[in-house]
């Protein structure tokens, strides 16, 4: 995992910094601080999710998010495009959409056999939550985003760290208080868009409970049925919700009859 790592994760005059992160890791451990890591899912390790996964847990990690790498190429002014941009291409080292589903499939099936209930992963986490009717954690799968702002060091104010535009500015914090900028019509109608600018696929998916849409940064994808656009993930959410639907509902079942989830290792991978 190094390579993977220190391909992408440099000091500023281009050193690795893969030992570094370990050397943090051994002192939280000696602590006794826990941590979280958030390991990002590009075309450099997607096709080795097994791997990941085992060095994840040797270094002791617990507590797991994996996040989809989906970065759209500067145009020739060097800026970045806007996230409903189909015109502008995905770069080479960002995540395949369906490969993303297939990374967390292989993950899953040794989660939920050998470590569910002992290690923590988000999105299976937040899926269980959703067959279980309980209300989403993470905004991408939440039907009305949330108010996760992101403010810039001048203290600009933006809707969502994935929509740092002109056009999503809410104020500036030194002017405007907090609790104005939540409550502006600006950002009640943002949270009402990722529901309204579903692709139409969506509203008939099986797995819109579960998923409404995704992120709106990665709906840039044409739909064949109408204007609005797909989720570049769309082909990998899918692979996922269906891979994981026996083991979800089993677990789901479970729950309603107030047994822990993670119950399902004795019953099923005795």
């Amino acid at each position: 995992m190094r390579r993977c790592h220190d391909e992408w994760r440099v000091t500023r005059a281009g050193q690795p910094t893969h030992h570094k992160v370990e050397q943090a890791i051994k002192c939280l451990a000696s602590h006794g601080v826990e941590f979280n890591t958030l390991t990002v899912v590009s075309q450099s390790n997607m096709l080795h999710p097994q791997r990941v996964y085992a060095y994840l847990k040797s270094i002791g990690s617990r507590y797991m998010q994996f996040i989809p790498l989906v970065e759209r190429a500067a145009n020739k002014d060097g800026m970045l495009a806007h996230p409903q941009d189909e015109q502008t291409a995905v770069t080479p080292w960002s995540v395949d959409g369906l490969q993303f589903g297939k990374f967390l499939n292989a993950i899953f099936d040794i989660w939920i056999r050998e470590d569910i209930g002992d290690i923590g992963i988000q999105l299976f986490e937040q899926t269980l939550a959703a067959w279980c009717g309980l209300p989403p954690q993470v905004c991408v799968f939440a039907p009305v985003c949330g108010s996760a702002f992101a403010m810039e060091m001048n203290g600009d104010v933006y809707n969502c760290d994935h929509f740092v535009y002109p056009q999503y500015k809410l104020g500036n914090i030194n002017d405007t208080p907090l609790r104005q900028m939540n409550n502006s019509a600006q950002n009640q109608q943002f949270g009402l868009d990722k529901s309204r600018t579903m692709a139409q696929e969506c509203h008939t998916c099986p797995w819109q409970f579960a998923c409404y849409g995704g992120c709106p940064k990665h709906r840039f994808l044409p739909s064949a049925c109408g204007p609005m656009k797909q989720n570049y993930l769309c082909a990998g959410y899918q692979c996922f919700f269906s891979h994981t639907a026996p083991m979800m509902k089993a677990m789901k079942t479970l729950y309603v009859n107030n047994l822990s989830p993670a119950e399902i290792r004795s019953v099923f991978f005795k």
